[in-house]
C-alpha cells in the first residue's frame, strides 16, 4: 500500500482551466481535488507550482537510440531499457508507446535485421519483475519497404500491449524524403554510402516497394486489427493519401508533411500529432511543415518528443504560450494522446483517474521538473 500524497497550494492544469487547489492522491489513483491555495498539516506545499497529469508519449525513438548509442553497437538490452524508462520518467512522461521497427532488409551493405520481437520481450520480462517505473505500451513501426514485415508481425499478439501499429513508407521521392538531396545528406552521413551506393540504395528501395508495398500495407492494416491496436499513418503529404489512410480506418496521423495533409485529416476525423523537435526548433529537419504553422491554423492535436524526449513538456508549455492558454498547451501532450489510443483512465486531473502526476515550475519560458508520480508513487 502506498501512502497518501497531498500536493498543496499548487495551480492545477485542468481540462479546460488552470486554478489554484490541492490534489490529494491514494491508493494509486487521484481521490480528490480542492480549490484554494490552503496546505495541510503533512501535505506538499508546491507554492504555486503547476501540477498536471503525467505526460503520454505516443511516438520515441529513444529506446532504440538506447540499445544502439553508437552505429554497429548493441548495448546491453535490460541496461537500455532501464536507463531509458528512467530519462522519460525524469521528463515527465509517465505513459510511453515505446516505438519499435517490424520490417527489416538483412542484405546489403545499408541492411537491418529484425530485433523487434526479442526486445518486447525483454522490456515485458523486466515489467513482470517490477523494474519498470512508468507505464510502457508498443507503438510497431511497419516499414512496408522491406522483406521481412509479415513475418515479424505475426510473432506479435493481443497479449503484446501493442497500442499503436504506424503504416511507414521511407520510399525515396515521396513523403518525409520528397527532397533527395536532403535524403541523401541524411542517409551519406548515417550509413558511410558513396554517391554511387545511395544511388544503388534509392533504386533497391523503389523496387521493394514496387514488389511489396500493397501487400505488406494490407498485412499491417490487419494486423492491426488483431492486435486491437490504433492505427496510424506517418507523413502523409496530400489530400490522396489521407483518403488511403482514413480509408484503412486511421485514426491518428503521425507528422503529416503539409498544411494540405493535415486539412485534410481534420475532415475525416484524423487526429494530427506533431514532433516537439520541429516545434522548438521553429521547423522540419526533412524540410516539411512547421508544427508552429499547423498550431497557428488550428490543426495540431498532440506532440510527440520523437526523438528528444526532454522536449515534450518544453514544446507543451511553449504551445500554451502561443495560444495564451496552459491547459490547452498541457493538454496536446496528456488528455488529446491518451484520448487518441483509447486510455480513459489517464490524461486528466480528476477523481478515479490514474495517479499520474507532474509537478512544474517556470525559468522563464523553460519547465523546471519538481516532481513525477505514477500510479502515486514518486518515480522521478
Amino acid at each position: 500500500m502506498t501512502q497518501d500524497t497531498v500536493l498543496a497550494n499548487a495551480t492545477l492544469v485542468l481540462t479546460d482551466e488552470t486554478v489554484r487547489g490541492s490534489l490529494r492522491l491514494s491508493g494509486g489513483e487521484i481521490a480528490a481535488i480542492d480549490s484554494g491555495a490552503t496546505v495541510p498539516p503533512g501535505a506538499v506545499d508546491c507554492e504555486g507550482d503547476f501540477v498536471a497529469p503525467g505526460l503520454v508519449e505516443l511516438h520515441t525513438d529513444n529506446l532504440e537510440r538506447h540499445i544502439q548509442p553508437r552505429p554497429g553497437v548493441d548495448w546491453p538490452h535490460a541496461a537500455a531499457i532501464l536507463a531509458h524508462d528512467a530519462e522519460l520518467a525524469g521528463c515527465g512522461i509517465t505513459t510511453v508507446f515505446d516505438a519499435m521497427r517490424v520490417g527489416s532488409i538483412p542484405g546489403g551493405k545499408a541492411r537491418y535485421d529484425a530485433y523487434a520481437r526479442g526486445l518486447a520481450s525483454e522490456l515485458w520480462a523486466l515489467r513482470e519483475t517490477g523494474g519498470l517505473r512508468i507505464s510502457h505500451f508498443l507503438h510497431l513501426r511497419a516499414e512496408v519497404c522491406s522483406e521481412t514485415l509479415p513475418e515479424e508481425m505475426a510473432a506479435f499478439g493481443p497479449e503484446d500491449r501493442v497500442g499503436i501499429v504506424s503504416l511507414m513508407d521511407h520510399t525515396p521521392g515521396q513523403r518525409q524524403f520528397r527532397d533527395l538531396e536532403k535524403l541523401k545528406g541524411y542517409v551519406m552521413g548515417k550509413q558511410g554510402l558513396s554517391e554511387r551506393e545511395f544511388e544503388e540504395h534509392v533504386d533497391r528501395l523503389a523496387a521493394l516497394q514496387a514488389r511489396h508495398g500493397a501487400a505488406h500495407e494490407a498485412r499491417a492494416v490487419a494486423e492491426a486489427r488483431r492486435y486491437g491496436a490504433v492505427l496510424a499513418s506517418h507523413d502523409d503529404t496530400t489530400t490522396a493519401h489521407v483518403a488511403i489512410s482514413a480509408g484503412h480506418g486511421a485514426r491518428l496521423a503521425e507528422f503529416p508533411t503539409t498544411e494540405e495533409a493535415a486539412a485534410a485529416c481534420r475532415r475525416h476525423d484524423i487526429a494530427v500529432m506533431m514532433g516537439a523537435p520541429n516545434l522548438i526548433r521553429g521547423g522540419s529537419h526533412s524540410g516539411n511543415v512547421a508544427a508552429a504553422s499547423l498550431a497557428e491554423a488550428g490543426l495540431l492535436d498532440i506532440l510527440s518528443s520523437d526523438y528528444v524526449p526532454a522536449a515534450l513538456l518544453l514544446a507543451a508549455v511553449r504551445l500554451g504560450a502561443l495560444w495564451g492558454d496552459m491547459a490547452r498547451g498541457l493538454a496536446t501532450v496528456t488528455a488529446a494522446p491518451a484520448r487518441a489510443v483509447g486510455l480513459g483512465d489517464r490524461g486528466r486531473l480528476a477523481p478515479g483517474q490514474r495517479a499520474d502526476v507532474i509537478r512544474f515550475a517556470l525559468d522563464g519560458d523553460t519547465p523546471r521538473l519538481g516532481g513525477v508520480w505514477c500510479r502515486g508513487v514518486r518515480v522521478a
